[in-house]
């Protein structure tokens, strides 16, 4: 950290910054983040890293990382922490499936809620939101959520989505449905995190202000549709 004090004393915002990011949040967040990113600061350069939550977070303690975009609530120990926003978790099935208007957590199967493999912080955070116990080798369990879509519409269940990932597209050309919860809906954070000792706090800054303005920016659109009453 000393050393990258020094070499980035010139220009703060200039330079490779190293940002680890969770899968769960990589393609659906980023590609609405970085091109203005790089415009407003074309010296700085993100080299980026996917990983599940518990590498990057290693990575980030040896130095491996300068910054790690995760989900919460997660473990975080000593470590920097900008929580940026929360976000709901939307419950997706066939279509044809039979949901209440109002639907709230206990109207769920718990049988037949698919997930994803371990090590995804995700899974704990859909059986936490769902009051569930933690579950162990249930044998159809999902490596990433593009393969969760596909077992979805294979009729091998339900899933629970991140608001984001509907936002980018993820079921998009497919026919299956996403409903909200009604309050208290199942949620996650999302949040920034650095080693405390960080020399990139500029970077670091920018990069969180950018990512709340761009969630600020949906929610403000989502809510314009309502109003217009167009679906969401």
């Amino acid at each position: 950290d000393l050393s990258r004090v020094a070499a980035s004393a010139a220009d703060p915002l200039a330079g490779v910054v190293r940002l680890g990011v969770i899968p769960t949040i990589a393609p659906f967040l980023l590609p609405g983040i970085l091109p203005a990113l790089r415009k407003a600061h074309p010296k700085l350069q993100f080299a980026l890293r996917e990983d599940l939550t518990a590498n990057l977070l290693n990575r980030l303690q040896q130095g491996q990382l300068d910054f790690a975009l995760i989900a919460l609530p997660y473990d975080t120990g000593k470590l920097l922490v900008r929580e940026l926003f929360n976000e709901e978790l939307w419950l997706v099935a066939p279509p044809g499936e039979k949901t209440p208007r109002r639907l709230r957590v206990a109207h769920i199967d718990a049988e037949r809620l698919l997930l994803l493999e371990e090590g995804h912080c995700l899974r704990g955070h859909t059986l936490e939101g769902c009051g569930l116990a933690p579950k162990q080798g249930q044998g159809m369990e999902a490596t990433s959520l593009f393969t969760l879509v596909q077992m979805i519409e294979e009729g091998m269940g339900l899933g629970l989505l991140p608001e984001m990932t509907l936002r980018a597209g993820l079921l998009k050309n497919s026919r299956l449905i996403a409903q909200p919860f009604a309050a208290p809906a199942p949620q996650r954070g999302i949040a920034l995190v650095a080693r405390q000792s960080t020399a990139r706090r500029q970077a670091f800054d920018v990069l969180g202000d950018s990512i709340v303005a761009e969630h600020r920016a949906a929610h403000a659109a989502k809510l314009g549709a309502r109003k217009r009453g167009v679906k969401s």
